[in-house]
C-alpha cells in the first residue's frame, strides 16, 4: 500500500454481500467486486474515504448494519458506515433502527433512504424520529433521488422537488439529494441552490451497458457541469461513484473532466466532503 495520503472522498460507494446486480456491473465495468477491490480503486486516485451507503436488500436492519460495521473495521475506518431504514415496514421497524444506530458498536457517519425502490417519499410522516434521529447525532441522510437502476422502481417517489419540503422543515439536517436527481438534474439542482442543508453527488451518472458509451460521457459531463453552475456554489457538489456501477476511474474522470478550474474540482473530489463529514486534510493510503 502507497504511504501517499489521499485527500479525496467518495461519498456513494456500495461494497455489499447483499447485491442484486453488483457482480454484473462489475464485471462489466472490470473491476474486483469486494472491499479490498475497491479500496485498492481509491488508492489509484487518490481517494481516501469511502461512504458505504447501507444495503436496501439484507435479510434485517441487524445484517445491513454488521455488514457495513465489519467492513469499516477491516477498511481501518477508510469505508464509513451508513444506517438504512424502510419506513414501509411500519413505525416498529423504524423505531428498531433508531435502535441498532445508536447501540451500534461503530460509529454511523449517515442515514441513506431508498425511496422509489421502496414505495414512499421523503415526507413520509413514518421518518420524522429518522430525521430527528440525524439532527441529534449530527450525521448527513443520503436520499436516493431520480432514476432506478431496476424496472420495478417507481420513479413517482423520487423527484427532487419532494426534498424541498423536507429541508424547509429539518433544517439543522444536512441531507445529500443522490445522483443529482437524473434526469431531473435541473430541478435537482435548483433544490439545492435554495436549501442552505441540501447537497447533491455525482454518483452513478453513468450507464457502462450504453451503446454509445463515450458520446453518453460527453452528453453527461455538458449537463453536470450546466448542473453545478445552477446550483451555484460549488461546495454543494460532491464526488460520488456509486462503485461498482461505475468504476472509479470513469466516476473522477466525469468529474475531472468539466470545464471547471482545478481548485472547484479538487473541492468536488474531496473538499466538500471532508467539511461535511468533519474529516482531516488527507487519510494515510
Amino acid at each position: 500500500m502507497s504511504t501517499e495520503l489521499g485527500a479525496r472522498v467518495d461519498v456513494h460507494v456500495h461494497p455489499t454481500r447483499y447485491s442484486r446486480h453488483g457482480a454484473t456491473f462489475a464485471e462489466k465495468n472490470r473491476i474486483e467486486f469486494t472491499p479490498a477491490g475497491l479500496l485498492r480503486e481509491m488508492d489509484a486516485h487518490g481517494i481516501g474515504w469511502g461512504v458505504f451507503l447501507c444495503p436496501r436488500l439484507a435479510p434485517s436492519l441487524a445484517d445491513g448494519l454488521a455488514d457495513v460495521s465489519a467492513v469499516a473495521r477491516e477498511s481501518r475506518g477508510r469505508l464509513l458506515p451508513t444506517g438504512t431504514v424502510d419506513p414501509t415496514q411500519g413505525e416498529a421497524e423504524v423505531a428498531r433502527a433508531l435502535d441498532l444506530w445508536t447501540r451500534n458498536g461503530t460509529r454511523l457517519r449517515g442515514i441513506k433512504l431508498y425511496p422509489g425502490y421502496h414505495p414512499f417519499d421523503v415526507t413520509d410522516a413514518r421518518l420524522e424520529p429518522v430525521y430527528h434521529w440525524a439532527e441529534q447525532h449530527r450525521v448527513p441522510v443520503w436520499v436516493h433521488q431520480g432514476d432506478t437502476s431496476e424496472p420495478d422502481g417507481l420513479l413517482r417517489f423520487t423527484r427532487p422537488i419532494l426534498l424541498d419540503e423536507v429541508a424547509v422543515r429539518w433544517r439543522s439536517v444536512r441531507f445529500v439529494l443522490c445522483h443529482v436527481g437524473n434526469p431531473w438534474m435541473e430541478e435537482a439542482a435548483e433544490v439545492v441552490f435554495k436549501n442552505e442543508n441540501v447537497y447533491t453527488d455525482t454518483s452513478g451518472l453513468l450507464n457502462p451497458f450504453a451503446e454509445h458509451y463515450a458520446a453518453q460521457v460527453q452528453r453527461m459531463r455538458t449537463r453536470l457541469r450546466h448542473a453545478v453552475l445552477a446550483v451555484g456554489d460549488v461546495r454543494k457538489v460532491l464526488y460520488g461513484s456509486d462503485w461498482p456501477i461505475s468504476s472509479i476511474v470513469d466516476a473522477v474522470g466525469l468529474v475531472d473532466g468539466l470545464d471547471l478550474p482545478r481548485p472547484d474540482k479538487e473541492l468536488i473530489l474531496g473538499g466538500n466532503a471532508r467539511e461535511l463529514l468533519g474529516l482531516p486534510d488527507a487519510a494515510p493510503m
